[in-house]
């Protein structure tokens, strides 16, 4: 069974179609890349996976259970976390503090049903873990490690390498790839880097103008007239 499905998801605003007939399953334990040109969707279908957009029709199962009705926070709650194209910290906290902000959210529940001090000591154990997974425990600035801190089944991460240096770069295909080894993650990426994609996806979903004009492992979208059309910017 998928961990996470999209069944023929739509979405339009008046007149414009932003998604259409959207469909798509992401295996537990993989990387699936989602890819287009701007304007394809891409943005649109992580708000309706997060629920910060609700479709105009389809479903979308986690897990086996139907979570197109749920409220936001009650989608993180199931295990699904994204990161945005623009991330911010708060300058004025630590890393550990920032980082501790997303954990303490993850058992902001458990505060309210048996009161604090386990929860606490569950949110001090995740970031320390987020911050070990990501390698970063000595680092001032993180980008990703607010979402890990969550410890969710499905990171959904949009743009992850936009702004950073060839090194840096390089340094985030190797964390993800040691986050998927280190434990049950699957990752949903959105990124324009298509060195990161071939690098790191398994398999690929290829976007134009809200449909899905291609999929399968990197090799079959790199063969597909249509995808590299669209997005490679190569003509037949």
């Amino acid at each position: 069974m998928p961990l996470l499905e999209c069944r023929g998801l739509a979405r339009r605003f008046g007149a414009l179609v932003a998604v259409d007939a959207f469909s798509m399953s992401l295996e537990a334990g993989r990387i699936r890349a989602l890819i287009g040109p701007n304007g394809a969707g891409k943005s649109t279908i992580f708000n309706l996976i997060t629920s910060m957009l609700k479709p105009s029709a389809g479903k979308i199962i986690f897990a086996g259970e139907d979570i197109t009705a749920l409220p936001a926070h009650a989608v993180a709650r199931k295990g699904i976390a994204r990161t945005f194209q623009l991330c911010h910290v708060f300058p004025a906290l630590t890393v550990r503090e920032n980082v501790s902000i997303a954990a303490q959210a993850r058992e902001h529940r458990a505060w309210q049903l048996r009161g604090g001090g386990e929860a606490i000591a569950r949110s001090a154990v995740a970031t320390d873990e987020a911050l070990e997974h990501l390698r970063l425990t000595r680092l001032a600035h993180v980008r990703a490690a607010m979402a890990i801190a969550q410890k969710p089944r499905l990171l959904m991460l949009d743009e992850p390498t936009q702004g950073l240096s060839i090194e840096e770069t390089d340094r985030a295909v190797e964390i993800l790839r040691h986050m998927l080894n280190a434990g049950n993650l699957s990752v949903l990426l959105v990124e324009h880097d298509m060195e990161v994609v071939f690098k790191l996806a398994q398999d690929i979903t290829v976007l134009h103008r809200g449909r899905v004009i291609a999929e399968g492992p990197p090799d079959v979208v790199k063969a597909n007239a249509a995808a590299r059309s669209a997005y490679l910017g190569e003509s037949e």
